[in-house]
């Protein structure tokens, strides 16, 4: 694999946990580092890793698993349900890596776990259950000691053959035993939290109607005019079937989900301030992902990208000047004015769509927190419905 060293790049979504990872470290003996700028302290360097950069191959299933020469990765997965009567209901299963110090970094610079808190691994999980007004959400923490990991013997970890995701309980499995099928062709995802008739969680199999989609330019998805970017991958054909608990009760649920797969060192640049990221999945079988970072753009402006899928998984990269995101509507949600109704244009295929959040409650109230919940697509002019998905929002 062709490696560079980091010098800047940026990638929207794992921003998230980074100042929760920091917090976690200096809670527990360990020097927290300086401030840094850009949101969530994202500017700060990452020198000795790798930087995320055009043509870096990929090669599977090696790269479902985790990447130690980075800094920073994701596993993400979010989930449009409807239970027996029809009601909708939102899962949201996101395990996170950090690494302390690059493995590669010449002796006397390298950070040398030591102490009952040592650790060369930072590990986050969160998980969301949603219906009607109700959001209920859960994290968790977990260190490790080495950049190999075994579900026999550490918390939290990933491993590619046979893949597995997991912290603690919470568990993201491959269920695919022919050697020829990818390893995400079929999963099984579960998470648990509270008890009695204060527990949620979820139990679904997924299996993929469609190929893995890679972003960007062969994988390498650019986040600012300068071309920093990230290594980004997703599964947006899941069929989904299972059960998910609330309140105590049991709903079999069915419907679709989206996993993402993401990889950098460093995220964001000092003038990107957050983001906004949508995953749609549109009636006539296409797929849309699409996002605008604020700041990063030409001129100071923001940066947009995305994109474009069809049914068969042909994947079609947006410029910035092929997408347009204007917020319509905000609502107050936990002290913040989020914009819940969108605007999105894709001039160039003649779409212009309504992007709504049916419920505005969806506020994840964890250690660094943000709005994910599930959103509603309708044609702009007359209202038809045209597909679900999820948004994420960031730094407001």
């Amino acid at each position: 694999m062709r490696h560079a060293r980091i010098g800047a790049s940026s990638a929207p979504r794992a921003g998230l946990w980074l100042g929760a990872l920091l917090t976690l470290l200096a809670g527990c003996g360990e020097p927290a580092p300086p401030p840094a700028e850009g949101f969530a302290g994202l500017g700060s360097e990452a020198e000795g890793f790798v930087a995320a950069e055009p043509g870096t191959p990929l090669r599977f299933p090696e790269d479902h698993g985790p990447h130690p020469d980075y800094r920073l990765e994701w596993w993400y997965l979010t989930a449009n349900l409807e239970d027996a009567a029809g009601e909708a209901l939102g899962v949201q299963w996101t395990l996170f890596r950090q690494a302390l110090s690059p493995p590669q970094q010449p002796p006397g610079k390298r950070r040398e776990p030591s102490g009952p808190w040592a650790a060369e691994q930072l590990w986050m999980a969160h998980m969301a259950v949603s219906r009607g007004e109700g959001h209920r959400v859960a994290e968790r923490f977990a260190r490790g000691d080495s950049h190999e990991t075994s579900p026999e013997r550490d918390q939290a970890g990933v491993t590619a053959r046979p893949f597995r995701a997991w912290l603690d309980d919470w568990t993201m499995a491959s269920r695919v035993e022919d050697p020829a099928r990818d390893a995400l062709d079929r999963l099984t995802v579960s998470a648990r939290a509270g008890t009695g008739d204060d527990a949620f969680g979820y139990r679904l199999d997924l299996r993929a109607r469609g190929p893995l989609v890679r972003h960007g330019e062969a994988g390498f998805s650019q986040k600012s005019a300068d071309g920093q970017g990230s290594i980004y991958v997703s599964q947006p054909f899941y069929e989904v079937a299972g059960e998910v608990t609330l309140a105590g009760e049991s709903h079999e649920v069915s419907g679709r989900a989206w996993l993402d797969r993401e990889w950098s060192s460093q995220l964001l640049g000092p003038d990107q301030t957050g983001w906004d990221w949508f995953s749609l999945h549109l009636a006539d079988g296409h797929k849309l992902m699409a996002f605008r970072l604020r700041g990063g753009g030409e001129a100071g402006g923001d940066y947009l990208s995305g994109t474009w899928i069809t049914p068969a998984g042909e994947a079609t990269p947006l410029a910035p000047d092929a997408l347009r995101l204007t917020p319509l509507e905000r609502r107050p949600v936990a002290g913040r004015e989020m914009p819940t109704r969108w605007r999105l244009e894709l001039p160039e295929r003649g779409l212009d769509l309504i992007v709504a959040a049916p419920h505005a409650e969806r506020w994840m109230a964890t250690t660094v927190s943000y709005w994910e919940g599930a959103v509603r697509v309708s044609d702009r002019d007359d209202g038809t419905p045209l597909g679900e998905g999820y948004l994420e929002m960031t730094g407001y």
